[in-house]
């Protein structure tokens, strides 16, 4: 298909990145979202209200009375093999780790959608990146872990919610979709996906053999539960986990790379921190300083093997984030010593600026190297 064709039969909108989510949902054959409105990520729900697709595609969309009521709505919804999904904000997101936790130990796939604000406590309803900690390391009690995407732009939110439904029924896992304030609410050109069916109950038996269908004539119902009375059941469930989160970190590593081939420093950043990050880039290049940038998708699975390979080819890494220090735990582990990763981060819904991390960068970074 030529491009002007090609052009001509996509479907391009301008809107924020919340409605992008709304959109994608609808659009890749979700059955139900099930949520309860915070700040900054409120128009996820709203829009889906807007677009009523309940009278189109089936899809449920229903305002739950809490964050805790939403989540387990969820776990009902995955267990009979549905597409679900949740959305919510930092504070909010605290309150469904036991759920999210029980979604991981009954193997159920859906997606979680976090638009992250500043904390902790109720904090701010300015962005934040400070909940890469409660996502990427699990969150909740238990060893479970959660497929993380980071969108950079309102078009990956819309294509990671697609992913994420595309990953977490792959892997029979919550996927997350962890996104900021900002991303949510600025509103860019966006490319939104086809329509796909959803799925129908003969399609659920042969995909989702784990699905509680209720008892017909050619099956016997299943039971779904993350309860093991026996330490040897729970063990050996807790080995099939960790089993599969290896296979994830073989497959689904993401990550995006600016500048990178000749790079003397590496800055690693996800998000809005990567957007500023890579008009730093330009900026350190037009002084004639050799910079990349490194941007994660997944967070988990984390590009631990790229960049160690950086770590062996640079004279230093900075690490940018809107938190006070999370990422840079994994950057580090992910070097081995073997290069300085020095770290700068904003907190409280203060979005670090490109003339500042270039200056942080000079200070902290480049100068160090010949000390």
């Amino acid at each position: 298909m030529n491009d002007s064709k090609k052009q001509h039969n996509e479907e391009v909108r301008l809107m924020k990145g919340n409605e992008a989510i709304a959109h994608a949902a609808i659009r890749c054959g979700c059955d139900g979202y099930f949520g309860y409105p915070i700040t900054p990520q409120s128009e996820i729900m709203e829009t889906l209200m807007e677009l009523e697709p309940w009278n189109t595609t089936g899809m449920v969309v229903l305002q739950a009375e809490s964050e805790i009521a939403s989540i387990n709505m969820v776990y009902g919804a995955a267990g009979c093999g549905k597409k679900s999904m949740t959305s919510s904000s930092s504070p909010g997101v605290s309150l469904m780790q036991e759920g999210i936790s029980y979604l991981a130990g009954a193997e159920l796939p859906c997606v979680i959608v976090n638009v992250m604000r500043g904390g902790p406590g109720l904090g701010t309803i300015q962005p934040s990146q400070a909940d890469y900690f409660q996502t990427v390391k699990g969150g909740g009690h238990g060893d479970y872990k959660m497929i993380t995407l980071a969108p950079a732009s309102v078009q990956e939110m819309a294509d990671h919610t697609v992913l994420a439904f595309d990953l977490a029924f792959k892997y029979r896992t919550p996927t997350m979709v962890l996104a900021d304030g900002v991303i949510g609410q600025m509103m860019e050109k966006v490319i939104l996906p086809p329509y796909q069916p959803r799925m129908t109950e003969e399609q659920i038996i042969e995909i989702c053999p784990w699905a509680t269908l209720g008892k017909t004539a050619n099956r016997k119902p299943n039971y779904i539960t993350s309860l093991a009375l026996l330490s040897e059941d729970m063990e050996k469930l807790n080995m099939r986990l960790q089993t599969r989160y290896r296979e994830i970190e073989k497959n689904e590593v993401l990550y995006e790379e600016f500048s990178c081939q000749d790079a003397n420093y590496l800055i690693v950043a996800f998000g809005t921190c990567a957007r500023v990050c890579q008009k730093t880039v330009e900026m350190a290049r037009a002084d004639g300083i050799k910079v990349g940038l490194l941007r994660p998708i997944t967070l988990f699975p984390f590009p631990t093997k790229a960049i160690g390979e950086y770590g062996r080819q640079t004279k230093g890494i900075l690490t940018v984030e809107m938190n006070a220090g999370q990422m840079v735990e994994d950057v580090r582990l992910a070097v081995n010593g073997a290069v300085k990763v020095e770290f700068y981060g904003r907190m409280g819904g203060i979005v670090p600026s490109a003339d500042e991390v270039l200056e942080v960068l000079k200070s902290k970074v480049i100068i160090s190297t010949f000390e």
